[in-house]
């Protein structure tokens, strides 16, 4: 895999609406199992919007495979700093949980990767970009939250090293959230 994608941070010349199309194919499994996450269907503003909050690594196709094209945007990952104590998240009636709030706490949203590269480690690869990338900007851990009854990803965070902590319910969400953290080893 490491030979036909490379990662690397999110540039201005790249695509949102690519990106945003990237998000919808990723999350599409997901929203067909009911659990209706912001990704499978959000807005190109949506993404401008998430991705401007901190630093958004992509993983770039460097040989067409398939269907895909050599420079296609094949899997992507967002972090960024803590949220102010009563900012919103994502959902502007939503304020963020205070695990997001913490100085020392490092946000990991919208990891994706494309259907057609799954099961490839691309996935780990850009979960190893944002966590170095948090460690590098002294963030002592890095947060999450996904649906609850995601059981598979759970266990995926698990391996890595992140732990429960804590549940969450976000407006107009079909499904609870549980909190997960990773404490970043310097």
């Amino acid at each position: 895999m490491t030979d036909t994608t490379r990662i690397r941070p999110l540039s201005t010349a790249d695509s949102v609406q690519q990106l945003t199309a990237l998000l919808h194919a990723a999350y599409a499994t997901l929203a067909a199992q009911g659990w209706n996450y912001t990704a499978a269907t959000q807005s190109v503003q949506t993404t401008r919007e998430r991705i401007a909050q901190g630093q958004c690594f992509v993983a770039e196709l460097l040989r067409a495979q398939g269907d895909l094209p050599t420079g296609a945007l094949v899997g992507s990952v967002c972090i960024s700093p803590p949220k102010a104590a009563g900012a919103h998240y994502v959902q502007a009636q939503d304020s963020a949980p205070p695990l997001y709030t913490r100085a020392d706490t490092a946000i990991l949203a919208q990891l994706a990767v494309h259907p057609a590269l799954r099961g490839q480690g691309l996935g780990a690869r850009l979960c190893d970009a944002a966590e170095d990338w948090a460690r590098q900007q002294g963030f002592a851990q890095v947060a999450l939250d996904t649906a609850e009854p995601a059981a598979a990803l759970r266990v995926r965070y698990q391996r890595r090293g992140y732990r429960d902590a804590g549940r969450v319910q976000w407006s107009g969400k079909t499904y609870a959230s549980v909190l997960m953290c990773k404490e970043l080893k310097t």
